[in-house]
């Protein structure tokens, strides 16, 4: 009987702290280390970028690529998360994390010594691959790496990472930004990356896994995939009849793929995604509302700027607001018992809508103090809904399949849905903006309104999964 979330996340016997010690314990702790260290780096890496942005286009020129230095690394990115349960399977999980940091940190070392735009956005691209197969490691390996009583805590810490790394992202990149030293920043980043290959060969095991036959990569759906991303990336720098004809190509593509990688032996998604009665679809359609959501970071500071006069340092703490609320409420949600996590899988995309709404229909012209404070606890209580219910979420994609294999399928495609989301949510987010083209508060609106809306469906998905839970209960 296919189970939501464990049959118990035991609580620790003499308090919260103890289910931390033992996550960090001798055993555990330089394993968790490297998984949560990669999905830092890449989540880190997104703000990072974007604050060094104008500094490499000030020095090489070429502004018209401007947007595919990001585009470039979620299509990558998406793509590579495809194959993190491939590599993990014929590799094994310490030479599987070694391939993903080089990979991240050749392209890294590539944008640092790029003369012109084109090939900082080529160094993008295969970073985008490292960082991709490290998002998919981080979650694809818990499952083999610590107690399935750790799962929840583990899963918990790893995704808490994201918003650590909204959190330092944007203001270490905008203190080399600062110095003029973009091409230090990114060597930096590279030298990180080897130094968390060299001791991921200590943290995890290197025992290649025994031969099994590998199933054929699913090329079509990927195509398809990557299609999509790429058509909805367009869309958001172009205007008018284009911008609307490359958003239906793509929601067409998009279309195209589910179908395709529904009747695919193996897809791209679990098949359990696509079976009847299975909550994994769920699961995932749940973590899109959120993701979709949480793209509104990356407007938050120039919204403040425009209407409330707020510095770059000052309204860059306020994008990261939402962050904050996502890292602190996980940390404690980490701790609920089975029951209480069924609740929270069903307030979190609740609290994340009306904060998202809210925040939006507060975006006034000429805001004053007050106004910006309701900003903050909005995003406050934006982000805390993500951080109630997401640890819980990756652990019931776990927990979708009795079959090992099938499982860390399962927890690895969370972070598939997760950089398919952002690349779909920031596209239509780059076309909501040009509707209030002439008016900051209405473009302001128009996004942060429409993403607001985007999240809505994850309030039915989250209950669909929860009524699943129950009936799978014995």
């Amino acid at each position: 009987m296919t189970r939501i979330l464990p049959e118990s996340t035991p609580p620790a016997p003499s308090g919260s702290d103890d289910g931390w010690r033992a996550l960090f314990s001798r055993p555990h702790r330089a394993a968790v280390v490297v998984m949560a260290s990669g999905v830092g780096l890449y989540a880190m890496n997104l703000y990072f970028t974007a604050a060094l942005l104008p500094s490499v286009v000030a020095d090489v020129g070429g502004a018209a690529y401007f947007a595919w230095a990001s585009t470039g690394y979620l299509i990558t990115a998406v793509i590579a998360t495809m194959f993190a349960q491939r590599i993990l399977a014929t590799r094994g999980p310490a030479r599987a994390y070694v391939v993903a940091y080089l990979l991240f940190a050749a392209g890294t070392v590539l944008s640092a010594l790029a003369p012109s735009m084109e090939l900082f956005v080529a160094g993008r691209a295969v970073q985008g691959m490292g960082a991709g197969l490290l998002t998919g490691l981080g979650f694809a390996v818990i499952r083999g790496t610590v107690p399935e009583a750790l799962w929840t805590r583990a899963t918990g810490l790893i995704s808490a990472m994201f918003g650590v790394g909204t959190l330092i992202g944007p203001a270490l990149g905008g203190l080399f930004a600062q110095a003029g030293a973009w091409r230090v920043g990114f060597a930096t980043l590279a030298v990180a990356a080897l130094a968390l290959a060299a001791v991921t060969l200590r943290a995890l095991p290197t025992e290649k896994p025994a031969r099994s036959a590998q199933p054929p990569v699913p090329v079509v759906p990927i195509v398809l995939l990557a299609a999509t991303a790429a058509a909805l990336s367009v869309s958001s720098i172009l205007g008018g009849a284009a911008a609307v004809v490359l958003v239906g190509v793509g929601l067409a593509v998009l279309i195209a793929f589910l179908v395709v990688d529904a009747r695919t032996a193996h897809g791209v998604l679990p098949r359990l995604t696509y079976s009847r009665g299975n909550p994994l679809k769920w699961v995932y359609l749940t973590v899109a509302a959120f993701c979709a959501g949480v793209m509104a970071e990356n407007f938050i500071p120039l919204f403040a700027q425009q209407l409330a006069g707020l510095g770059p340092l000052t309204a860059g703490l306020l994008g990261a607001v939402l962050s904050f609320g996502w890292t602190a409420a996980q940390l404690f949600s980490v701790n609920a018992s089975r029951v209480t996590a069924t609740r929270l899988i069903r307030l979190g995309p609740v609290l994340m809508s009306v904060g998202i709404l809210g925040y939006g229909l507060l975006q006034l012209a000429e805001a004053n103090v007050v106004v910006v404070v309701l900003w903050a606890l909005l995003l406050l209580m934006a982000g805390a809904g993500v951080g109630l219910a997401f640890p819980h979420l990756t652990v019931a994609a776990m927990s979708a399949a009795v079959d090992p294999a099938e499982g860390a399928k399962a927890s690895a495609a969370v972070s598939t849905t997760q950089l398919i989301t952002f690349t779909l949510a920031s596209a239509a987010a780059g076309n909501l903006l040009t509707l209030g083209a002439g008016s900051p508060a209405d473009g302001a609106r128009w996004v942060l309104l429409g993403v607001g809306v985007l999240t809505i469906p994850g309030i039915l998905t989250a209950a669909l999964l929860t009524r699943s839970h129950r009936r799978s209960m014995p």
